[in-house]
């Protein structure tokens, strides 16, 4: 059943991490009620529009602890939902108490993604993040205390400064919180980033594959399932969001540099704050751009989501000679006949085996 999804954006941040090309930036908190306002008139528009009611709700940035929790609960509350819609909002942990939690409950968050990264200092530091490790702990704790259903741990792994012992670390520590959902994601350089300026602090490929083999060993042992490359959870816990897109179902952005999908066409808003609170105030689009893609191109890239995931892609999506050159790598799903799935080989590796669907 197709869902629909909606996405907040928050561009605002504390301080810029090295390896962050999002549309962020620190020096804009003057913005945020002008902002905040902006984005209840762009949801009310599409409200008005007909927008469908959302299945899932995901508040990303930047760093949406950084508003007000009463101003972001009347952003969320503003958008209508189903009666068991999934509602997330991303925490940096240095923000979160269990006042600020339980105001985004009472606008209906269920579920908290937390910006961990690291659970070593000084990786934290290589990365440019500034949280204090010992506010996980805490952070985790409030989550628990405001009474919300559910939360994801977000890891990276692959900084420079990072050993494998110290990535053990940093995995046994989040499973002793007991985290419903894991996401661990290999360090990668994007263009115009401080990070790609430095060659010397850019990722090993042999060290990422350590790693990440590391890590899916030790979720895996500790009850967590891998349902996509880079995310594992116990039953029932998987991001329905990140599922909606996995899909291609339709969604709607809002805010600067938000993206929308809605039946093969895409569009994006102006990717400043500024630019995107003139324009909703002039009472025109954010739209900046959009593409609209052919039959081919969506049937290649949810074949590229799929083959990502547990549920694989139907095995005619490789002729014959590629199969036999990925034995090993991609093999016949166990549950699901006629559909071919990655191993943890090909999971390595799933951006290569991925050109070669067809």
């Amino acid at each position: 059943m197709a869902r629909f999804g909606v996405y907040v954006h928050i561009p605002f941040c504390a301080s810029k991490c090295d390896y962050c090309a999002f549309a962020t930036w620190t020096d804009r908190s003057h913005l945020v009620n002008s902002y905040v306002s902006a984005l209840r008139t762009e949801i009310a528009r599409a409200v008005a529009d007909a927008m469908p009611v959302a299945d899932t709700v995901f508040v990303g940035g930047g760093t949406p602890t950084l508003i007000p929790g009463s101003d972001l609960a009347t952003v969320i509350s503003a958008i209508p939902v189903t009666d068991d819609a999934e509602i997330t909002v991303e925490c940096n942990p240095d923000d979160v108490t269990v006042e600020l939690l339980r105001t985004y409950r009472s606008a209906g968050v269920n579920r908290v993604s937390l910006g961990v990264q690291s659970m070593s200092p000084h990786v934290l530091s290589a990365l440019g993040r500034t949280h204090d490790v010992r506010n996980v702990d805490l952070a985790v704790s409030a989550i628990r205390e405001a009474g919300i259903p559910t939360f994801n741990l977000d890891l990276i792994y692959g900084a420079a400064a990072e050993s494998v012992d110290d990535w053990r670390d940093t995995v046994t520590s989040a499973l002793a919180l007991e985290p419903p959902h894991v996401s661990a994601y290999g360090l990668t350089v994007e263009a115009g980033t401080p990070l790609a300026a430095q060659p010397d602090r850019h990722p090993d490929d042999d060290d990422q594959a350590d790693k990440y083999e590391l890590v899916d060993d030790l979720l895996s042992a500790a009850g967590l399932d891998n349902y996509e490359v880079s995310n594992w959870a116990r039953p029932g816990h998987e991001s329905r969001h990140n599922r909606l897109y996995w899909n291609q179902d339709d969604y709607r952005g809002f805010g600067c540099a938000a993206h929308s999908h809605r039946a093969g066409r895409r569009w994006w808003n102006v990717r400043t704050p500024e630019r995107y609170i003139e324009a909703i105030a002039r009472g025109d689009t954010a739209e900046a751009s959009s593409e609209t893609l052919d039959a081919d191109t969506r049937r290649f890239e949810r074949l590229e989501l799929a083959l990502r995931t547990r549920d694989g892609v139907p095995v005619d999506a490789f002729d014959a000679d590629t199969l036999e050159l990925l034995d090993g790598m991609v093999v016949p799903h166990p549950r699901q006949p006629g559909r071919v799935v990655l191993t943890r080989s090909g999971r390595l590796v799933a951006n290569d085996i991925a050109t070669r669907l067809r």
